[in-house]
């Protein structure tokens, strides 16, 4: 099978097991991002793929070739793999001028026949008027460009990113990843990235694999995954929620701040019930919910509003920016049934 495969990956340092049999996939043409908090074996996974690590247990497959066999002993080395890297702090060569990092891993007489086609490139990520300087001479966005450059020039079958975009400013950030996301997407490559950003995971991906101690939660498209969790960790990975605790009650749950219909459970079920901050809606004519507001801060495109019930339990909502109440002003509120998701204790 064409593009990345790795089969039933286990591996530990010492005692800390740090992947316990994962298995994933990025076919050609498709980014994969594995999204999870840092030490859950998403960066180990990535350099178990690229040679990097001596496999343990499993198999890496690329381009329908066995690169790593643990039961084999088959461990073909990174130059050996056909993978492009690239990492978080992007490695280029300092005394290499910016032309030459890019063709770095060409054979001379690739680097030839290349020529033109690094220039386009060059070209199209607004880098071309650098080509003769050296890399110390550039923003970190234009430095991210080259490493991304570097890593495609030899045509690789797979495109491996280690927190490409960690080391850039917010507003450079946007910009890089969409020039990148656009780049690669060209190439057609399949592309496996590692992140613990969710809104970049987001952005980025066509599929996200959510890891936590080691294990994959949840595989979906981005939309599956904030729409349809599968637990609470991952519920609250893609932001923060308000929680609630409640118990089931003739296919109720009652919460503090009323009754909810649930689907699935028992009666007497204790579940914990999450809303997102964007989940509330502001509508004094239609809404039900009567909050206090206690501050509202404008964002720019949206407002984060904090609101307590009059036991003082506090709420969180993201609402549009022209949505600004008064600190003390009472409002109604309804919900976004979307926006709601319930879980056993």
């Amino acid at each position: 099978m064409s593009g990345l495969n790795l089969r039933a990956i286990s591996h530990a340092f010492g005692s800390n097991q740090v992947l316990n049999n994962v298995s994933v996939s990025v076919e050609p043409g498709e980014l994969v991002c594995l999204l999870g908090p840092s030490g859950c074996g998403k960066t180990t996974l990535l350099r178990l793929a690229a040679g990097l690590e001596t496999i343990q247990a499993g198999t890496v497959e690329i381009d329908g070739v066995v690169v790593g066999d643990a039961d084999s002993g088959a461990n073909l080395p990174p130059e050996k793999r056909h993978v492009g890297l690239m990492f978080q702090d992007y490695a280029l060569f300092p005394h290499l001028t910016i032309r030459e990092n890019i063709g770095f891993g060409l054979a001379q007489k690739d680097r030839t026949q290349a020529h033109n086609n690094i220039s386009a490139r060059m070209e199209s990520m607004g880098i071309s008027d650098y080509a003769d300087v050296y890399p110390h001479t550039l923003s970190g966005g234009q430095q991210q460009r080259v490493a991304l450059l570097r890593a495609l020039a030899p045509g690789p079958k797979v495109l491996l990113l280690d927190e490409p975009f960690s080391g850039l400013d917010v507003t450079r950030r946007a910009q890089v990843r969409t020039e990148t996301l656009r780049t690669i997407k060209d190439t057609g490559v399949g592309t496996l990235m590692v992140t613990h950003d969710p809104e970049e995971a987001m952005f980025m991906a066509d599929r996200i694999l959510v890891m936590n101690e080691g294990r994959v939660l949840q595989d979906g498209s981005p939309t599956d995954l904030y729409f349809h969790p599968h637990d609470q960790f991952v519920t609250e990975l893609f932001g923060p929620v308000n929680e609630f605790t409640g118990a089931v009650e003739n296919n109720l749950i009652k919460t503090p701040i009323g009754d909810f219909p649930v689907t699935g459970h028992e009666d007497g079920t204790e579940l914990a019930f999450l809303i997102r901050p964007e989940g509330f809606l502001i509508d004094d004519q239609n809404g039900s919910i009567k909050l206090k507001v206690v501050t509202a801060r404008p964002l720019g495109r949206s407002s984060v509003v904090m609101m307590e019930l009059k036991d003082g339990t506090p709420i969180e909502a993201r609402v549009p920016g022209v949505v600004l109440p008064k600190a003390g002003q009472t409002v109604g509120v309804s919900i976004r049934p979307e926006q709601i998701h319930y879980f056993p204790k």
